[in-house]
């Protein structure tokens, strides 16, 4: 016993992922039938498993960073990473990026007119870290027949933006409306003695 624990057997112990590939091996062979000579076929289902482990492995990992990325805030903003551009500058952004068929951007920056329009009118302040959701209802009090809209429209800008939504010609349109609704309503009269 005490020559087996000598460092030449310890050294020739295989590793923990050679262990792990090996009790891999047997059951994979185990669930083959007795007549199948399992050499080479087993190493195949073997990497086909572990190539099937790795790509859950990614793909989990991908919407992990997805999730963290929207609750940190920043990344929600509506105007995240986005240079300080006018109403006017996101519209014909969005409408350059919609001649180019790039309904994601298109989408992305038509909501952003929406929201810097609303601004610009100072019917929403300037806050950082604003997200689409707040926006569109912190804008839907100031604009009552339009909240159901903005709402929508915000769930539209979050799929595509953050989601995996990929965007269309509808979601453009759709939020082209809500900008020229938006532009063409009043704020709603303010109760008496009530905060502007």
């Amino acid at each position: 016993m005490r020559e087996l624990s000598g460092s030449v057997y310890a050294d020739a112990r295989p590793g923990p992922l050679q262990q792990a590939l090996r009790w891999l091996r047997d059951r994979v062979a185990d669930l083959l039938p007795d007549d199948l000579d399992g050499g080479p076929v087993v190493d195949a289902l073997v990497v086909a498993a572990l190539l099937v482990l790795v790509l859950v492995a990614l793909r989990v990992a991908g919407q992990v960073v997805r999730r963290r990325r929207r609750g940190t805030g920043a990344a929600d903003d509506v105007f995240a990473g986005d240079a300080r551009r006018s109403a006017d500058a996101h519209r014909a952004r969005a409408d350059a990026l919609a001649a180019e068929q790039d309904w994601p951007g298109a989408v992305a920056e038509r909501f952003r007119a929406v929201v810097r329009g609303a601004q610009e009118r100072v019917l929403l302040d300037e806050r950082p870290g604003r997200t689409a959701t707040e926006a569109a209802a912190e804008l839907g009090d100031v604009l009552p027949a339009v909240a159901g809209d903005l709402g929508a429209g915000a769930r539209v800008f979050d799929d595509v933006v953050y989601g995996s939504a990929p965007g269309s010609a509808e979601d453009d349109a759709r939020l082209r409306r809500l900008d020229e609704r938006v532009r063409a309503e009043r704020p709603a009269p303010q109760p008496s003695g009530a905060a502007p």
